[in-house]
């Protein structure tokens, strides 16, 4: 497949290359301004799906609650054969279950359900050092029960998706898998 108009794929798998994706690998790409994560392989998207990124835009700043950019991998799966809206803290599944909704109720929390992967910033000076390093800003793609949220920014940083989606995707990629995100 070419590039699209929208996403540069084809400079973007040139980048993730370059921290070692391999032919055949399955990475993600998440693109702030569409508010869509696609899983690609072999140069062309094999999924999309929406989602939802930080509502205070884009950054890297320790308590900022901006998205960071730039290239990442999952660092650590976190809550495999959890069920559809276990709540999440500090990455143990608490045993509660959040009601998911799909009209405009907020929960009033910002919680993280069904499934954590945690990335890992690769680039020092952009998403990986003191005070910017995502992996200690605990960056996640992660469930949530507001899913009318989903398909604009409404997180504190993490990337938001709907809890059957995160599932699907949490199921298709391994730890390692490479991860970019771009404006």
């Amino acid at each position: 497949m070419c590039d699209s108009g929208v996403l540069p794929l084809g400079r973007i798998l040139r980048k993730l290359q370059k921290f070692g994706l391999k032919p055949h690998e399955l990475a993600i790409v998440v693109k702030i301004s569409e508010q869509k994560l696609y899983l690609v392989k072999d140069g062309g998207i094999i999924k999309t799906y929406p989602v939802s990124t930080s509502k205070y835009g884009v950054g890297n700043q320790k308590g900022s609650h901006r998205t960071p950019l730039g290239t990442h991998r999952i660092y650590k799966k976190i809550g495999d054969g959890a069920k559809i809206g276990a709540i999440f803290e500090h990455n143990v599944d608490t045993g509660r279950v959040a009601t998911i909704h799909t009209d405009e109720t907020e929960s009033g929390e910002d919680l993280i359900t069904t499934r954590i992967m945690w990335l890992e910033g690769l680039e020092p000076g952009i998403n990986r050092g003191e005070g910017i390093d995502s992996r200690d800003r605990h960056i996640y793609i992660h469930g949530t029960p507001e899913e009318w949220l989903i398909g604009k920014p409404a997180s504190h940083g993490c990337i938001r998706m709907k809890n059957r989606d995160v599932v699907e995707l949490f199921n298709l990629v391994r730890e390692g898998t490479l991860v970019e995100i771009v404006e």
